[in-house]
């Protein structure tokens, strides 16, 4: 419903000498209310009520304008003026494919006030239909749920569309596209120690002249005993090295988000940032092995250009790109006839790394080394140890062989 003035209001003066004046209205919920003004002369309250008047028509005139904008109006507007200042890069980028692939090809034509809470239910059947993963169709419903909130709190529309739309859940999600339901944990995708094997064979081959194959090989079987992510090995520098004390300093990290022109439309190419790392906790002191110390050993023996020069620089002596290295990893696998997959790619190794801590090692004496799942948490940077279980450790049962055979009951 749109909000409209009942009364223009009128100044009067008091027994005790001061002045009121009050007008009605009618919200946007349909709500009849008044306010009221007061002040010692006829002048001040007067200016004010037609101060308040002239606001009042302003803001209906903006509701308007904003409810027949379309969605892809609106939320690139929103998007423009509320998110890119208050959120990173690459998170403004997520929000944008967001719109562009999942919510405006379905609605973004449509006026904002013709927007009902049965279209963005089938928005979201139809992302399931045509087999989005459930993280991308939680990310389209978690960003329309900001924006009509937003246009909710602004008093621009009369009913949240929003409120009674709910999130398919992920059982229900995953059983209509045909796949099978599994424990996150399930979901992790590691290294095979025979896919490591292959990889080390090939990541340190070297032509018949004796130069190296794979620039920077090194760095992969760093992450692999680091848990280091792609930003923060690729923005680690020489100092942050302490081969005394056996210990890595994570203090940034190098991020990538699209190239964007005055306009802020995306232009060609990545812009890059060298900024602190994802998260407060992401901000350690990691314990190198003996592998990570080596592994370093063989990044500097190739390039080093100063204590405060990258550890892996590019051919400019600058910080290597991230994606450069996600790509260079890809064509190692390739060549090294490891079967690339969704989620066996660069990232695995951390997972690799962290799904090793914590099932463990069996020792030739039978038990299992392994470490808490609060010191994996501390060295991923994790902030809660439920992230590293959920989402980082494979789990593994062969460990659990035998465990049990003195327990008969």
């Amino acid at each position: 419903m749109q909000a409209k003035l009942l009364t223009m209001g009128t100044a009067s003066q008091n027994t005790n000498g001061r002045w009121n004046a009050s007008v009605w209205y009618v919200d946007e919920h349909g709500d009849k209310k008044r306010k009221a003004f007061s002040g010692k002369t006829k002048k001040a309250v007067q200016e004010r009520l037609n101060e308040y008047v002239a606001n009042f028509h302003e803001q209906v005139k903006l509701a308007n304008e904003k409810c027949n904008q379309t969605l892809k109006q609106g939320m690139t507007e929103w998007l423009r003026v509320f998110k890119y200042p208050s959120v990173g890069r690459v998170t403004y980028d997520r929000y944008e494919n967001s719109c562009h692939h999942q919510i405006f090809p379905k609605l973004g034509n449509r006026k904002i006030s013709s927007i009902k809470g049965a279209d963005i239910k089938e928005l979201l059947n139809d992302c399931m239909r045509k087999g989005y993963s459930y993280s991308t169709t939680k990310k389209a419903y978690q960003l329309l749920n900001m924006f009509f909130h937003y246009l909710e709190l602004e008093d621009m529309i009369d009913k949240n569309p929003m409120r009674n739309v709910d999130l398919t859940k992920k059982a229900i999600f995953l059983s209509a596209q045909g796949k099978e339901v599994k424990a996150k944990c399930d979901e992790i995708t590691v290294f095979t120690p025979e896919e490591i094997e292959l990889l080390k064979t090939e990541a340190f081959r070297r032509y018949k002249n004796g130069n190296r194959k794979h620039k920077q090989a090194a760095v992969y079987f760093l992450i692999l005993n680091t848990g280091l992510r792609r930003g923060e090995v690729c923005g680690l520098m020489n100092k942050d090295i302490d081969f005394e004390k056996r210990v890595m300093h994570v203090r940034r990290s190098v991020k990538e988000f699209y190239h964007r022109e005055d306009d802020m439309e995306v232009g060609v190419g990545l812009d890059t940032q060298v900024g602190p790392p994802k998260s407060s906790t992401s901000i350690r002191d990691i314990p190198l092995n003996d592998t990570a110390i080596e592994m370093i050993r063989l990044l500097q023996e190739e390039v080093y250009l100063g204590e405060d020069a990258p550890l892996m620089p590019d051919s400019n002596g600058d910080f290597t790109k991230p994606m450069n290295l996600f790509n260079r990893f890809k064509r190692l696998m390739k060549e090294a006839g490891v079967k690339r997959t969704k989620h066996k790619g660069l990232h695995a190794l951390r997972h690799t790394f962290a799904t090793t801590l914590i099932n463990g090692i069996k020792q030739e004496d039978g038990s299992i080394k392994y470490l808490p799942i609060k010191a994996v948490a501390d060295i991923l940077g994790h902030t809660t140890t439920e992230i590293t279980e959920l989402y980082y450790v494979k789990r593994d049962s062969t460990n659990l062989e035998g465990l049990t055979d003195e327990f008969n009951l």
